[in-house]
């Protein structure tokens, strides 16, 4: 019971964790119109694989990477940075012309699998989520981490990423599909002003807990 409970709680807290529009989904979403569903596959278990490396070695050493300071804050503010880029990343190859070839679609002929792999490398953020999430696990004793019962748990948070990632994708395609102004607007205006209301969101909170 305790390796089940162990996948349940990792995969509910990936699962919801998963489910904002960060931009490993925008990124997924584009893969699939483009590509369609199994490159979206292989690009999701690029993704899941770093992320299977990070939420162990942030389990194992939570408590160390949580007191050194210095490394989350170059962490959150890197991803500050990230997400001003990313916006502009975004809006300047959706409003290329429709002849020349995007970024994104020049990678992802050779291995989404690889696009997968970089792009979760670069996304940083990851590791003080993680960090956070398992020490409170942890603490709460809502885990047990003991011997090979770790490995359910990461194996339930992979799970739960693979699964949210993939019903957002999904979702977002759905819901172009039915609107023409989203089908027109998502990917060359809506998304990167996303990204700099998380950029500038991100900054707010930076300043008001380094501040001080």
């Amino acid at each position: 019971m305790i390796k089940v409970k162990n996948i349940f709680v990792g995969f509910l807290v990936s699962f919801i964790g998963s489910i904002p529009l960060g931009y490993l989904n925008i990124v997924g979403y584009d893969v699939f119109k483009k590509f369609g569903l199994n490159e979206t596959i292989l690009y999701l278990f690029g993704v899941i694989s770093i992320e299977f490396l990070v939420i162990y070695f942030t389990l194992l050493f939570a408590k160390q990477l949580n007191e050194n300071k210095k490394i989350i804050k170059f962490i959150e503010a890197f991803s500050i940075v990230f997400m001003f880029l990313l916006a502009f990343i975004f809006y300047s190859s959706a409003n290329k012309e429709a002849s020349s070839t995007s970024v994104l679609e020049k990678y992802v002929g050779y291995s989404s699998f690889a696009v997968g792999l970089i792009l979760s490398c670069l996304n940083f953020i990851q590791i003080p989520f993680w960090t956070s999430w398992n020490l409170y696990l942890l603490n709460a004793n809502y885990i047990e981490v003991s011997k090979n019962r770790k490995y359910f748990y990461v194996f339930g948070t992979v799970l739960g990423t693979f699964s949210g990632m993939l019903v957002l994708i999904l979702s977002l395609d759905y819901v172009t599909n039915q609107t023409d102004f989203l089908a027109n607007y998502l990917m060359k205006a809506i998304i990167p002003l996303v990204f700099i209301g998380l950029g500038f969101l991100q900054a707010f909170k930076f300043y008001k807990k380094y501040s001080k």
